[in-house]
């Protein structure tokens, strides 16, 4: 497997052992998933499940943040750009099927913000570490967006139907206190110690004995990939022609406006 080193790399994969810590690498935007970084991570995950030694994936965000989701200047290009907008579908496809089927247990140790496509990274995972300032939050309805990956596919799984419609048609912020009330995260620590503590979890996963690891991990996610089966293309092909709604665009460009992007 090939390790990026580069401090431009859009996704930073160190090694440590049989442990590999992957950091989205755009700390000046909060981590928001421009193309680059929105390509790097739908190929990550077949890097990592074709690199026999790894036992166990640590995800995290450089800086201050988790991911604070999609570039607007990205999704901005998607409205007028079909091409652009099918590729990105595709990788956002690739990227849900490459979290949930990859065979080694993925820890997000989420260092701050979680917000959008970065909210679906930590539902996504096995296991969730998050910093006790940090918070998640899915805002696609909020934007005008059929909310169609990692949210919408998992949170059903893991707390009350009826809460997750309100989080994800709402968009509210979930606090990392109530994000462990709810079930949605395994552990909350200090400010900086999410990484630390996701390595220690990864260190255990990959001593334990590997084979165990794998088929157990197959077959609780089972049903996750049932979910992904019959849910995710529609769901996607929804998500793209919601940037056709006037209702999207009306808000990107309010969004972009006070961003100075537009």
């Amino acid at each position: 497997m090939v390790e990026h080193e580069e401090p431009e790399a859009p996704v930073l994969i160190e090694d440590r052992g049989p442990v590999r810590v992957v950091t989205l690498n755009r700390p000046a935007t909060l981590n928001a998933s421009d193309e680059g970084l929105h390509t790097a991570l739908a190929e990550v995950w077949p890097a990592i499940d074709a690199a026999s030694e790894v036992r166990a994936v640590v995800l995290t965000g450089a800086g201050k943040a988790f991911s604070a989701g999609g570039d607007l200047a990205l999704l901005d290009r998607m409205v007028a750009d079909p091409g652009l907008r099918a590729k990105v579908m595709a990788e956002a496809a690739a990227i849900v099927r490459g979290m949930t089927s990859v065979r080694v247990p993925i820890i997000a140790a989420v260092n701050g913000p979680a917000v959008g496509l970065g909210c679906s990274l930590a539902a996504m995972s096995d296991l969730v570490v998050i910093e006790e300032q940090a918070f998640l939050a899915d805002p696609h309805v909020l934007l005008g967006l059929t909310a169609a990956d990692g949210g919408a596919l998992v949170w059903p799984l893991l707390i009350s139907l009826q809460r997750a419609k309100e989080y994800i048609l709402l968009g509210d912020r979930i606090p990392a206190a109530e994000a462990l009330n709810l079930g949605l995260v395994n552990r909350v620590v200090p400010r900086g110690e999410s990484v630390t503590t996701a390595v220690e979890l990864a260190n255990r996963l990959a001593a334990l004995p590997p084979q165990a690891v794998v088929e157990s991990k197959k077959l609780i996610n089972s049903g996750l990939r049932q979910a992904v089966a019959s849910l995710l293309s529609g769901g996607l092909d929804s998500e793209s022609e919601s940037f056709d709604e006037p209702a999207f665009q009306k808000n990107l460009a309010r969004m972009l406006s006070r961003t100075g992007a537009a």
